[in-house]
Formats: C-alpha cells, sequence, structure tokens
C-alpha cells in the first residue's frame, strides 16, 4: 500500500475535505479511496475568509492574512487528525499529505500575474509529523500556467477511457471542464460559476447555505433579458486556457444586472441557466457524441443535471457515481495524487490545461 491523504477546501469557504488514499502508482484506476472527512469551518473563521476574498477587511492586511494562514493550517492540520482517528493506519504509515489550502486570491491576467492559497503547510507537517506537498498553483504559474484548473490532469489520470468520448465537468463554486479525447490533448479550462451565484442569491434571500436539488430555482422562471445581459461577459467567449474564481464572480458582479421588478426566485432560475448554458457551450466546442461525467458538489443539484441533459443530448450525462468514484471527494483525491506525483518526482502534464510551458514536478515539499 502507498497510503496519502488530500484535503482541499473550495470557493465556497464552507468546510475543509480529505481523503485518505492508497495510490499504488500513478496509473489508470490505481487508486483506492479508504476513508474521507469533511470538516467545517467555524463560522467566524469562513466570515473572515470570505471578507478578506472580497476586499472588505479592516486594518493590517499583512497582518491579518498571516493570521488567517496560520488559522487555516491549523484547521488543516485538524482534518488530518480527525480523519486518522477513524482510519486504520496511523501518521507514520502515510507517505504524504497533498494540501491545496484555501484560495483568497486568483489572477492570472494581472500584468504580474499570481495565486495565493493559504493555511501554512509547514503547520500542517508540524502538527500532524506527515511530509505534506503544498503551493502547487504557484508553480504551475512560474511556468507561464494559469495556475488553474488543476483537475483536468487528475481527470485524464483516471477517467480517460479509449471506448467512449469523455468529458467531466467538476461543478464546485466555479465550474471547470476536462474534455478527454483519443489520441489527442487533454483541454482543461474554467467555464464561469457553477454553485457560487446560486448559493450567494439564496444565502442573501433565503438564509441557506445551498439550493438543494435545485428547488427553489425551479419554483421560478428564467429572466431572458437577464440571462442575455449576463451572457454579454466576455470571459465565456473566451477561448482556452482560461481560468476564474469567486472573487470575479460573486454578487458585486451580478447586481448591477438586477432590477426592483426582478423576483429573487427568477432570478435563482435565471442563475442556474447561466450555469448550465455556460457549462453546454464550452463541452459542444469539442464533443457532440459521448458522455459528461459530473463532480463536485453540485451533482447533487438535479435541476441542474436535468438541464444539462436536456442541453447536451445526445451526449449522456452522469455523476462520476457510475465510475465508482464518488463525486462529492474527486477533488481532494486529486491532490492527494499530486503529492504521489510530487514526491515520486513524476511530472504533471498540465500544458494544454493552464498553458504552461512544460510538465513539471508541481507543489513545494514540507517535512515534519
Amino acid at each position: 500500500m502507498a497510503l496519502y491523504i488530500g484535503l482541499i477546501s473550495g470557493t465556497s469557504v464552507d468546510a475543509i475535505d480529505a481523503v485518505l488514499c492508497d495510490i499504488s502508482s500513478s496509473s489508470r484506476r490505481s487508486i483506492n479511496l479508504l476513508n474521507t472527512l469533511s470538516l467545517p469551518y467555524p463560522q467566524s473563521l469562513q466570515d473572515e475568509l470570505l471578507k478578506f476574498g472580497k476586499l472588505q477587511y479592516q486594518g493590517d492586511s499583512i497582518d491579518q492574512l498571516g493570521r488567517l494562514d496560520h488559522q487555516v493550517g491549523q484547521y488543516f492540520a485538524e482534518a488530518v487528525k480527525l480523519l486518522l482517528e477513524n482510519s486504520p493506519c496511523e501518521a507514520r504509515d502515510i507517505v504524504g499529505i497533498g494540501s491545496h489550502g484555501q484560495t483568497v486570491r486568483h489572477r492570472p491576467k494581472a500584468d504580474h500575474p499570481f495565486t495565493l492559497q493559504i493555511g501554512d503547510a509547514n503547520i500542517i507537517a508540524a502538527q500532524t509529523g506527515i511530509t505534506t506537498v503544498a503551493d502547487f498553483r504557484r508553480k504551475d504559474m512560474a511556468f507561464g500556467g494559469q495556475g488553474a484548473p488543476f483537475a483536468p490532469a487528475f481527470h485524464q489520470a483516471f477517467f480517460a477511457d479509449e471506448s467512449e468520448l469523455r468529458a467531466v465537468v467538476n461543478l464546485g463554486g466555479i465550474a471547470n471542464v476536462t474534455v478527454l479525447r483519443q489520441g489527442k490533448d487533454t483541454i482543461g479550462f474554467d467555464t464561469g460559476p457553477a454553485n457560487t451565484l446560486m448559493d450567494q442569491w439564496i444565502n442573501k434571500h433565503q438564509g441557506l447555505a445551498y439550493d438543494k436539488q435545485g428547488q427553489w430555482a425551479l419554483t421560478g422562471s428564467i429572466i431572458q433579458p437577464l440571462l442575455d445581459d449576463l451572457l454579454s461577459e466576455a470571459y465565456f467567449d473566451t477561448l482556452a486556457p482560461k481560468s476564474t474564481g469567486c472573487e470575479y464572480f460573486n454578487l458585486d458582479w451580478l447586481e448591477p444586472y438586477i432590477k426592483a421588478s426582478y423576483a429573487p426566485e427568477d432570478v435563482q432560475r435565471t442563475l442556474l441557466e447561466l450555469t448550465a448554458l455556460t457549462v453546454y457551450k464550452d463541452i459542444t466546442r469539442y464533443i457532440s457524441l459521448g458522455t459528461v461525467y459530473i463532480c463536485g458538489g453540485g451533482a447533487h443539484n438535479k435541476a441542474l443535471l436535468g438541464r444539462l441533459q436536456e442541453l447536451l443530448l445526445p451526449i449522456k450525462v452522469e455523476t462520476t457515481d457510475v465510475l465508482g468514484i464518488n463525486p462529492d471527494w474527486v477533488e481532494a483525491m486529486a491532490f492527494a495524487w499530486f503529492a504521489r506525483q510530487t514526491l515520486n518526482r513524476e511530472t504533471v502534464d498540465l500544458k494544454s490545461i493552464t498553458g504552461a510551458r512544460e510538465n513539471t514536478i508541481i507543489g513545494g515539499i514540507y517535512h515534519p
């Protein structure tokens, strides 16, 4: 056995997802998910992270960044400890941890492009006693890449199949698509918002964290003028490689388009349609047959999946459950695999995904 732990907290900033995997090699289907854990952030820390991400902090921003980096690192370490408490192994049995961290800024198109994920890996390594690999995205940017998305490289390794055309769609806060085509480079990119706008809108109007199965959206109707306005966003017509984040697609981006006459449930239905149409448009640039496999939190939004199936026919829409991988844990599993690649000095090919100049060994290694 070769045991690795993957850690990630997504753009919703609600919890840390942790997985324990046995990864015997980097070859296809050589990963076995042994245990999982989701550790919610305390509400106070979640609020601080969201405010920091939206530039709503008060006082010395460097002090605040340092404090948040430390706190998030402690919670990531705690997630590892709790995961191992209910696992048939101990810290000394783990080869390494792959920690994505918490993204607080992603600026791939800035004059000096950068991305920043916090959650001090020194703290994770020190408090768990396990070698930790982190800071993956900045290495990709150093080689000319956009720093995102990374999941497509994992999708290529574990979901590609010579018998059919496949695409994998991760519906997190942001939607990213991986196109797996026989004999051609893997293509992966962010299409735009997945859950982030719907989550923020229902939280504002209903006080809920998310729209369960898209039920609230289904009570509304599409506002066509609003949808047309939203689809005029230049990002949606940009070709890959491209990446974005919730620091761009958020309520500050949305609210200038909202009129007082718009019913909140109609806006929610329109936001669901925005996600479905932008995913559909980008997938069908590359494939017209095959199967689309959905992972991420949006895999539980039945209304969204139903709409995607309507749009994508004759392409089939399934969740990764049918491939034997729970859609909730795919992204955390990816970072366990990235840790395995780095610690074995094996490169990851992101050239056709992020635009990196060459295959690279990604991430930095932090020893306990």
